[in-house]
């Protein structure tokens, strides 16, 4: 128990450092590249949208941080001969390596809970202070685009007054599932959308069946009954606000945070977690394709987690052989990690190419690392 406790003592400091580190130079890349965007901002809210990056951020470096923990660690003491002298005492080295097993499976579950619960609400978080609370832009940037909100609702935004926090020109289109020719398109002067809410003034609505338009050329002339009965058949439904200042309320699938987090950049948002992947991928109904892409977002999501038990055991014989100073400990752990992210960027890029693969491609770091930890250990 005492030589557990001794060898927790010398994992931890490495650890939190690596972490505060690693975090450290991804935030303030993070702050870097957007800094001049948000000149001006208060600090308070440069702050939080730091803070809201920092569980995405954690997931990403704790493999980093196990690999500094494990090399530093017991390179350490292999220098200081104290592997030595206690397993001439009988004590195995699978035997002092458990705590170092126990630490990164703490992590890994840690990260498992960042990963598919804590970081993908935190990411819409991010985006959506980014361009609401930061930039000020809100929804400009989304001017002139069409948005699937989901509920079968497409939005087009037109012009976007960020003083009042107002859309003017906007266009919603809701399409039937039975009838792809059916759908009601709804004109506004202006609209705000808030929360899952969007509330639109001065509005038409227009219910149109395009099946109906080819028999509009078919209408005998001289039969005003039978074209009327032709266009109501195109127009089923229509309806004009009397009142200009009258608000018409439509509930959106996703909510203004989530569709700035999924349009307002040319990369989406990570926003998918452990409840929407599960529906994705047992919900009926759903198209293969966006099933497709669920497994594969589930497995990258488990798979980097669990990377922080495979990297410990990998960086474990790198620790015996190079750990014998501070710069050659942190050189090996940046070289195993760089190797290690490209080999799992990699496999993403293959499980990409072909659904077959999705799980190969997306634990290739981890299978490979795994079997070179243990040859490796065997050697050493």
């Amino acid at each position: 128990m005492r030589l557990t406790r001794y060898v927790i003592r010398e994992l931890l400091p490495p650890l939190l450092a690596g972490m505060v580190m690693f975090t450290a130079v991804l935030s303030f890349g993070y702050f870097f590249i957007s800094s001049q965007w948000i000149v001006g901002a208060p600090i308070g809210l440069i702050l939080q949208w730091i803070a809201y990056q920092v569980p995405d951020t954690l997931v990403k470096i704790f493999p980093m941080a196990v690999v500094l923990m494990v090399v530093v660690a017991f390179g350490r003491m292999a220098t200081e001969r104290e592997l030595v002298a206690v397993q001439s005492g009988g004590v195995s080295l699978g035997r002092l390596a458990r705590p170092a097993a126990a630490t990164a499976l703490v992590i890994t579950a840690l990260s498992v809970w960042l990963s598919l619960w804590v970081a993908p609400q935190a990411n819409v978080a991010t985006r959506s202070l980014y361009w609401d609370g930061l930039t000020g832009a809100g929804l400009a940037t989304l001017s002139g685009k069409t948005l699937d909100l989901g509920n079968n609702l497409l939005l087009s935004p037109g012009r976007y007054d960020t003083g009042k926090r107002q859309m003017n020109g906007v266009r919603i289109e809701q399409w039937s599932p039975d009838n792809a020719q059916q759908g009601t398109i709804i004109f506004a002067e202006s609209g705000t959308f808030t929360g899952n809410e969007i509330k639109l003034r001065n509005y038409h609505i227009y219910t149109v069946n395009y099946a109906g338009i080819q028999a509009l050329g078919q209408v005998p002339q001289g039969d005003p009954a039978a074209f009327q009965a032709a266009v109501q058949n195109v127009f089923p439904a229509v309806q004009a606000s009397e009142d200009p200042n009258a608000e018409l309320t439509i509930d959106t699938g996703l909510s203004r945070a989530e569709t700035l987090a999924k349009y307002a950049d040319a990369i989406g948002a990570d926003a998918a977690g452990w409840p929407q992947l599960i529906t994705q991928l047992t919900a009926p109904n759903v198209p293969q394709a966006d099933r497709d892409a669920a497994r594969l977002t589930l497995n990258r999501k488990l798979s980097l987690p669990f990377g922080n038990l495979v990297l410990a055991l990998a960086a474990l014989p790198f620790a015996l052989r190079f750990g014998r100073s501070l710069g050659v400990a942190l050189g090996s752990a940046l070289l195993i990690s760089l190797v290690y992210y490209l080999l799992f960027f990699l496999g993403l890029t293959v499980a990409g190419q072909s659904v077959q693969l999705s799980e190969v491609g997306a634990w290739l770091a981890n299978l490979v690392f795994f079997v070179a930890g243990l040859w490796m250990l065997r050697r050493t």
